[in-house]
């Protein structure tokens, strides 16, 4: 039997995997590293701020925290003027921070899994994070070089913390979130999302390659089909929170070999208080047998190891494991 890390790679690269991938089983996150996530409010009824001063709050009733973008609280009042606005957080240098997240990994048996770093959020979504979604999204069409500029401070950022992270913990996965589109479409154009992101992930995860990371694994639970050649070329192996509005089986059709695919199991469908077993099963075996053994990771669409209603990624891993008993049986 292969380990998981062996069946991964079989699955994306080598062609013989002897069951199908289970969700994120193949990716051990050091959480205790993801300092770009500090302040982010986590728990239902908690208002925060993070290292960039975006002010977070988690309502009661939701299942995330969302920025606080009235004029009190947006980080960037004018996007010409970003500078006077915005500041990057301060790094931990003390060793006894990162001295969990060492640990961790270094008790990771890296036959078996990817000693995983973590970031988030993104460099698109710190653009909206700091001065809301319309704004961002004008500010492309209307300050283009104040935004190019706001991308790589962020960018910068960014790989300042690659450097420490990897000096620490040694990863040879990363996990990154940034979501680039709606259910239906991208937020931007293949052209403009060339322009603005392409050469910003490519510094991004080309340093990371560059310096021992084995895969990459980018999360976008949306529509992202029209970004995939861009993705290609950012250095993404594994599209992760690929949703069924993408057409999957197409995508893998097309890329598969170059990039591969990591959801079709829609969270907002799957994972909410009345789900039962039955749906479960039967969008499972839908997505394993429309998307076939290769290139296809069967998984939830949200960007983590988990499900906001109890039991239901669990279910999931049950009923993976079940098609893979129908389907790799000799």
């Amino acid at each position: 039997m292969l380990t998981k890390r062996q069946n991964l790679m079989e699955t994306i690269k080598y062609g013989k995997p002897d069951r199908f991938v289970k969700q994120y089983e193949f990716l051990n996150m050091i959480f205790e590293a993801a300092f770009p996530m500090t302040g982010i409010a986590m728990v239902p009824g908690q208002t925060s701020k993070d290292g960039w001063g975006v002010t977070w709050t988690f309502m009661e009733g939701q299942i995330g925290g969302f920025p606080v973008h009235d004029k009190e609280h947006i980080v960037i009042k004018d996007i010409a003027e970003w500078e006077k606005y915005v500041k990057k957080p301060v790094l931990p240098t003390d060793e006894q921070y990162w001295a969990p997240a060492v640990a961790h990994a270094s008790a990771i048996d890296r036959n078996e899994e990817f000693v995983t770093a973590m970031y988030a959020p993104g460099v698109f979504e710190m653009t909206h994070h700091m001065m809301g979604m319309e704004n961002a999204l004008m500010a492309f069409y209307e300050e283009p070089e104040a935004m190019h500029a706001l991308i790589d401070y962020i960018t910068g950022f960014e790989l300042e913390f690659a450097e420490m992270v990897i000096d620490r913990i040694h990863p040879d996965a990363l996990f990154h979130h940034d979501d680039w589109g709606s259910q239906i479409s991208s937020f931007l154009s293949p052209e403009m999302f060339a322009e603005f992101f392409v050469p910003a992930y490519k510094k991004i995860y080309g340093y990371y390659k560059d310096n021992g990371v084995e895969l990459v694994v980018h999360h976008s639970d949306s529509y992202a089909a029209n970004l995939i050649p861009a993705m290609i070329e950012m250095g993404i192996d594994i599209f992760q929170g690929v949703m069924n509005t993408n057409n999957i089986p197409e995508l893998i059709k097309n890329y598969g070999g170059q990039i591969s695919f990591m959801g079709g199991l829609h969270s907002g469908e799957l994972d909410f208080p009345d789900w039962t077993p039955e749906k479960i099963a039967k969008d499972v075996e839908r997505a394993c047998t429309e998307n076939g053994k290769l290139f296809y990771i069967p998984c939830i669409t949200h960007g983590g190891a988990m499900s906001h209603f109890q039991g239901v990624y669990e279910e999931i891993d049950k009923q993976i494991d079940r098609m893979s008993q129908e389907m790799f049986t000799e």
